[in-house]
C-alpha cells in the first residue's frame, strides 16, 4: 500500500511482498507528467472509481491538490486531450447544501483496487473496484449530512445526455458522453444502490441529493456498469463488503501482475510493477458474462468470445498490445478478435457514435491484426477483407507524417493478402506502400531546411521531420537505401541522438532508438536502451512546438507523482509497456513481424509464466547496473549470435541468457541480422 500527503511524493507505509503491493499508484498523477490517477480499478475493467479533485486535470485528479469536488467514475488514463470519462460525480457532505461542506485531504492511501482518503472535517471515504462492480464507503461524524449526485458530471463539458430513474435507495439510467477528443460518443447503464435508508430529492433534471439520517454514521453506494442494459447493471449489483471486495481485486491484481516475476533493485522492482499496472488498465471488457455486449453500431450481439473495447491503437501498437500478446495469451486472442470484430460494425479512425465504452482510436489495427496472425492468433480475416481493403482505400496522404504511417498500413494488408494467397491483390497493396518512398524524398531527405526541428512543421502531428523521418518500420531496408547506404544511415541516426533530437516525450519516434539493431552497430541500440530506461538524459520539450525555452535534464521513468517528462502522457499504457519491455530485454523489431530485438534487461532475473505450465525464463550473468552491453546470449543452452528471437521461441518457453558488460562487443549481433524488409520471405 502506498500513502500520500497532499504536498508530498508517495511514500511506502509497509514492506510489500506482492506485485500488487508493489505498485504505487501516485505515480504520474501530479501536474502534466503522465496524466494518471490512483483511481480503483480492475485489470480490463470499463468501471474505476477516482477522486474528483480542485483543480481539475486530465485525470480528474492532482497529487498536489488539497480540495476535492468528490468521487467520478470511468476514466481513459493519460491520453490527453483534456481528460476522458469523469461520469457520475458523488460527493459526500455535512450541512445542508454540498456546496457549504468543503472536502480538504488530510490523508490518502491507495493500491490496486482501492482508494482512501480522509478529509479535514472528518468525513472519510474508500472506494473499490471488482470488475464491473464497485463500491463507496463514507464515514461522517454526527450532524446532518448527505451525499450529491450528479449525473450529468463529465470531464471537461463532454457530457451528452443521460435518462435515470431513482426510487427507494436506487438510482439507476443511462449517460450518453463524449470519447476522448470528443471525436465520438460512448453509452453506459448503470445502478447505484444505498445500503442504508435514504431520502432522495431531485435538486434538477440531472442532479440529486440522498439524504441520511443525522444519526448514519456511516453509508455505503453500491455501482454497477454494464454495456448492454440497466438489467445488466442491476443484476451485478453486489453485496460483498468493502474489504472483502478489495481482497478480491488485489488477488486477481496479484494473479495478473505476477504472471511476469522480475527479481533485482527492489526500487526498480516497485518501479516495474507500478508501470506493468498501467499497462493492463485497458482495453475494456463490455460483453457480459452469458456473451451479450452493444457492438459499436449500438446493435445488441452475443458472442462465446470475451469482448473488449477501449482502443488507443495509433500510441500503444508499438509496446502495449506487443507485451499482452506474449504475457496474457489467454486474454489476447479476445482482444485481437475484439478489434477484428470492429470493421463488421462501421470501425473509424477514431471512435464511432455509438461507442459501449470510452475510446480513443483505432488507427494501424491492420498492423496490429496481422502481428496476432503471424503469432498464431486466429483472425478471420475473409470475413472483413472488404472492409480492410476499404480502409487502407480512404488512408490519408496528405502530410508528411501521415504518408508515411498510412503506407505502414497499406503494407500490412498487403502482407495479409499475401497469407490468404491472393498474390495479385497483395503486389498491388505492396507498390502502394512502396510510394512512401516518393513522399520520403520529397519531405524527409533534405535535413538543411530550416523547419526539420519544428513541431507540426509541413502539417504533421505531434512531431518534427527528424522525428517522423524514421517512420518506415516495415521497410528499414529500403529506408537505409534512401539515406544513402548504411554508413549514412548510421551517421543520421548518430546525428539524431548526439543532438538530442529525439522526443521521449511523445510515440511518433519511439521506435528509433532499435534501429541501430538493422546495421553493423547493434550495441548503440543496446546503450541507448539502458540510457532512455534508467539514465539521465537531455530532453528538449518539442511538446511545446520549440525547443528555445529550456530542456529537461535527468531520468524519465521515476517512481514518483511527478514521473516522466512533463506533457508526457503514458497513452493507455504505451510510455509503461517500453519500460516493461525494455526491463525485459526484448522489444518489438517491427510489428507485424513476430521478432523481438534483445537489449540487456534491467534485473538479474525474469521469469514469464503462462496458465498452460510452461514458463521463459531470462537470466543475466555478470549483471551489473552499468552493464548496458551484451557480450553473449544463449538459448536453451544453444549459443546464440543473432541479436533476435521470435514469438514462437519465448512462446515455447525456456532459458535465455544473457552475458552482460559494460563495454561493446562489437562483433556480437552482427550475424543472421533482421533488417525489416519488403522483400521478406516468409
Amino acid at each position: 500500500m502506498f500513502v500520500g500527503g497532499t504536498q508530498k511524493e508517495a511514500v511506502l507505509e509497509k514492506d510489500r511482498n506482492t506485485p500488487a503491493e508493489k505498485v504505487n499508484v501516485f505515480l504520474g498523477s501530479s501536474g502534466d507528467h503522465g496524466q494518471l490517477s490512483p483511481a480503483a480499478s480492475y485489470p480490463f475493467s470499463m468501471l474505476s472509481i477516482g477522486p474528483q479533485t480542485y483543480p481539475t486535470t486530465h485525470m480528474g485528479y492532482d497529487h498536489l491538490a488539497k480540495q476535492f469536488l468528490g468521487f467520478t467514475h470511468n476514466r481513459f488514463e493519460g491520453v490527453g486531450c483534456l481528460g476522458s470519462g469523469g461520469n457520475i460525480l458523488v460527493k459526500p457532505f455535512l450541512g445542508d447544501k454540498p456546496d457549504a461542506s468543503e472536502l480538504i485531504k488530510a490523508e490518502e492511501s491507495a493500491g490496486p483496487g482501492y482508494y482512501n482518503v480522509g478529509f479535514s472535517n472528518q468525513i472519510k471515504a474508500a472506494v473499490t473496484v471488482y470488475k464491473n462492480n464497485g463500491l463507496h464507503r463514507y464515514q461522517f461524524p454526527a450532524g446532518k449530512k448527505g451525499i450529491y449526485i450528479d449525473l450529468s458530471h463529465v470531464f471537461v463539458g463532454r457530457f451528452v445526455a443521460e435518462e435515470h430513474t431513482a426510487t427507494g435507495n436506487t438510482v439507476s439510467g443511462w449517460i450518453d458522453a463524449q470519447t476522448t477528443c470528443s471525436a465520438g460518443t460512448y453509452r453506459l447503464y448503470y445502478a447505484m444502490q444505498f445500503r442504508q435508508p435514504v431520502s432522495l430529492e431531485a435538486l434538477n433534471k440531472h442532479e440529486l441529493i440522498a439524504w441520511l439520517d443525522s444519526d448514519v454514521q456511516e453509508a455505503a453506494l453500491e455501482v454497477a456498469f454494464s454495456s448492454v442494459d440497466v438489467a445488466y447493471a442491476r443484476a451485478a449489483l453486489a453485496s460483498e463488503t468493502l474489504e472483502e471486495m478489495s481482497r478480491k481485486s488485489a488477488s486477481d491484481w496479484n494473479q495478473l501482475l505476477g504472471r511476469i516475476q522480475v527479481k533485482g533493485n527492489p526500487e526498480r522492482e516497485e518501479l516495474f510493477y507500478s508501470l506493468l499496472y498501467r499497462t493492463v488498465q485497458s482495453p475494456y471488457v463490455v460483453s457480459e458474462e452469458d456473451g451479450k455486449y452493444r457492438a459499436i453500431d449500438g446493435s445488441l450481439q452475443t458472442s462465446k468470445n470475451t469482448v473488449y473495447n477501449g482502443w488507443a491503437i495509433w500510441d500503444n501498437y508499438k509496446t502495449q498490445l506487443p507485451l499482452l500478446s506474449f504475457a496474457y495469451p489467454e486474454k489476447f486472442q479476445d482482444i485481437a478478435s475484439s478489434i477484428a470484430n470492429l470493421y463488421p460494425y462501421g470501425k473509424k479512425d477514431f471512435a464511432t457514435a455509438h461507442e459501449p465504452s470510452n475510446t480513443v482510436r483505432t488507427e494501424h489495427a491492420l498492423v496490429v491484426l496481422l502481428d496476432a496472425h503471424r503469432k498464431g492468433y486466429k483472425i478471420d480475416f475473409p470475413s472483413i477483407l472488404d472492409s480492410l481493403q476499404a480502409e487502407v482505400n480512404r488512408l490519408d496522404y496528405t502530410t508528411p507524417d501521415k504518408a508515411l504511417e498510412s503506407s505502414y498500413d497499406a503494407w500490412a494488408l498487403s502482407q495479409i493478402l499475401k497469407e490468404l494467397k491472393q498474390d495479385k491483390l497483395s503486389e498491388k497493396y505492396k507498390q502502394k506502400a512502396l510510394e512512401y518512398k516518393n513522399y520520403w524524398e520529397k519531405d524527409f531527405k533534405d535535413l538543411t531546411r530550416d523547419d526539420v526541428n519544428r513541431m507540426s512543421a509541413r502539417g504533421m502531428y505531434q512531431g518534427t521531420i527528424w522525428q517522423y523521418r524514421w517512420s518506415v518500420p516495415f521497410d528499414v531496408e529500403g529506408l537505409i537505401e534512401l539515406t544513402g547506404g548504411e554508413k549514412a544511415f548510421l551517421n543520421q541516426l548518430d546525428t539524431f541522438f548526439n543532438n538530442d533530437y529525439h522526443n521521449r516525450a511523445n510515440e511518433p519516434d519511439l521506435q528509433v532508438p532499435l534501429l541501430y539493431n538493422a546495421t553493423s552497430e547493434p550495441w548503440k541500440s543496446q546503450a541507448l536502451m539502458h540510457q532512455l530506461a534508467v539514465d539521465t538524459v537531455v530532453q528538449h520539450y518539442f511538446n511545446d512546438n520549440s525547443r528555445g525555452i529550456g530542456s529537461y535534464i535527468g531520468v524519465i521513468y521515476k517512481n514518483q507523482p511527478d514521473a516522466y517528462i512533463r506533457t508526457m502522457d503514458d497513452d493507455a499504457g504505451a510510455m509503461s509497456a517500453w519500460f516493461v519491455l525494455t526491463a525485459l530485454g526484448i522489444q518489438p523489431a517491427c510489428v507485424g513481424w513476430p521478432v523481438y530485438y534483445l537489449n540487456a534487461p534491467l534485473f538479474e532475473s525474469a521469469e514469464i509464466k503462462w496458465l498452460n505450465g510452461k514458463k521463459f525464463e531470462i537470466r543475466v550473468e555478470n549483471y551489473a547496473d552499468k552493464h548496458s552491453y551484451i557480450r553473449q546470449v544463449t538459448l536453451n543452452g544453444v549459443k546464440l549470435e543473432r541479436n533476435w528471437l521470435t514469438h514462437e521461441e519465448i512462446m515455447a518457453g525456456g532459458e535465455l541468457v544473457i552475458t552482460a558488460s559494460d563495454t561493446p562487443d562489437k562483433s556480437w549481433g552482427i550475424q543472421n541480422q533482421f533488417v525489416p524488409s519488403l522483400n521478406i520471405r516468409k
